[in-house]
Order: structure tokens, then C-alpha cells, then sequence
């Protein structure tokens, strides 16, 4: 089951697999009931006709983006390169509470298509493409959408205390294109890959798969929940395993492909 959002013309509204769920239906809902009733839930609802409408972000304003970091050895190894204090990294990597930060509320993210930005301010900035669970008021993985946690290496790098400026500007985060519906061992093994465009011109392209995560997708969300209630659901980025080398920055105009499974998110920096 796949779920979509789209700017129709009686306002924002969602589709499962293609076709118009009923006008009053939210993900919000959607993700107060049990994982286990998600998918009972959906086959009740009458479906109407095809949703052929622009596609928005498949989150609803108030949720909260939540992201995990250093969950690959790529991403502890890069960190170090950049950092000033590449041991909190090294530490954080093996410890047993996982890095999480607030990313976004659902209003300032980007969809599919959108464009995503880079701080003014920064020298170094790269995209970030992650599995992103959708997980529900009790911390259950409901799903999964693709992620794009744009950073800019530098400012984090300066000092670990600046992560949320480094991370938490106008265009950061990019989900989409919908959200697979799926549970915990559907995610294990997914592939990501990254490819960015230049002009015609390929610059950099990579892969990995979510196996490779140093924590288990039931962790990171048992984590995130254990303090936190979250009453209408959450979106969780799983952090990056693919970290373009030293050299790369991203340039306004690039375009962006992050891929998780089946799911491709598409966006362009903004000139």
C-alpha cells in the first residue's frame, strides 16, 4: 500500500495507491490507531477517482521531522574528517543512546519536486539521503519515505554545538515522494543511493543498504519515543551512509535524487 499527498483543488488531500481517499481522511488519524489496524483501516474507506494532482510533502503540518545521526561507519568516518572534536562522534558511534535531533515540523518541509536549499552562510553543504520510518503515536513503524537531510559540513564541523544551525534552516529537509506502507522487517534491507546533477553532467553518484545501519529501525524509534509523546505520529530520518568526499559542495541549480527502495525524491537547489 503506497499513500500520497496532493494539492487538489479543495485543498491538500490523500490517495492510497493511486486513487483519492475519502476529503476528511489525515495521516494524522491514521496514526493514532495500531499498527496492526493501519491496514484494515485503509481497505474500509471507499477510494474515488484517480489523484492526478501536483504532489505535496506526505506529512501533515504539525508532525514533527525527528533525524538520528552517526548510525553508519560512513557517516562517524566523515564526521571525523570534518570535525575539530572528532572523538564525540567516535563516542556516539559506539554508545549506547543514539544522536537525535529535531530536523523539522511538517509545515517547512519539502516534497517531491521542490527545492531544497543551502545556507547563505556556509561554504560546504551536502545532501544526506536517508530511510525515513513514519511511526505512529505508540513508536511502531507504519511505513517508510524517503529523506533528504540537507547539512552544511563546516558549521557543524566548527563545533558539535552548532548541529542545529547546520541542520535546521529554510529548505533542509526534503520527504516524498508518499510513504510505502511497511513494518520493521520490510526496512532492513532496503537500498539507498544518492546521484546529483550538474548541468547534463553527473557529479556524484553512491549506494548502500539500511542492513548496514549500526542500530535496528525499532531502537532509533524506541529512543526517540521514550521521553517524547507524540500523540499524532512522527517522521524519523535513519541518518546517511553515503558522504560525498572533501572536495564536493552542493551548487544552486544541482539536482538531487535520493532513492530508498522503490520510492525516488527529486529536488533542486535553489538558484
Amino acid at each position: 500500500m503506497y499513500l500520497s499527498r496532493h494539492r487538489a483543488a479543495t485543498g491538500p488531500r490523500w490517495a492510497l495507491d493511486g486513487r483519492y481517499l475519502p476529503e476528511g481522511f489525515t495521516l494524522d488519524r491514521l496514526l493514532e490507531i495500531p499498527a496492526s489496524d493501519v491496514r484494515g483501516s485503509l481497505e474500509d474507506l471507499s477510494l474515488a477517482e484517480a489523484a492526478e494532482d501536483p504532489l505535496l510533502p506526505p506529512v501533515e503540518p504539525a508532525h514533527e521531522v525527528w533525524a538520528s545521526g552517526v548510525t553508519y561507519l560512513q557517516s562517524r568516518e566523515a564526521r571525523e574528517i570534518e570535525s575539530a572534536d572528532a572523538d564525540a562522534y567516535e563516542r556516539v558511534y559506539d554508545a549506547g543512546r543514539p544522536e537525535l535531533f529535531f530536523k523539522a515540523p511538517g509545515w517547512r518541509v519539502v516534497g517531491h519536486g521542490g527545492k531544497v536549499r543551502v545556507r547563505r552562510d556556509s561554504r560546504w553543504n551536502v545532501p544526506e539521503p536517508e530511510l525515513v520510518l513514519v511511526l505512529n503515536s505508540r513508536m511502531e513503524i507504519v511505513g517508510y519515505t524517503a529523506g533528504n537531510d540537507v547539512s552544511s559540513r563546516d558549521i557543524e564541523g566548527e563545533n558539535p554545538l552548532y548541529l542545529p544551525q547546520a541542520k535546521v534552516y529554510d529548505g533542509s529537509c526534503s520527504l516524498g515522494p508518499g510513504i510505502t506502507l511497511a513494518d520493521a522487517e520490510s526496512v532492513r534491507e532496503l537500498p539507498i543511493r544518492l546521484r546529483i546533477r550538474r548541468g547534463d553532467e553527473p557529479v556524484f553518484e553512491g549506494g548502500i543498504y539500511t542492513s548496514q545501519m549500526k542500530r535496528s529501525p525499532e531502537e532509533l524509534a524506541d529512543y526517540l519515543g521514550r521521553e517524547l509523546a507524540f500523540p499524532t505520529g512522527a517522521f524519523l530520518m535513519t541518518g546517511t551512509g553515503i558522504v560525498p568526499d572533501e572536495a564536493f559542495t552542493l551548487e544552486p541549480g544541482d539536482r538531487v535524487e535520493v532513492s530508498v527502495g522503490d520510492l525516488v525524491l527529486e529536488n533542486e537547489v535553489a538558484r
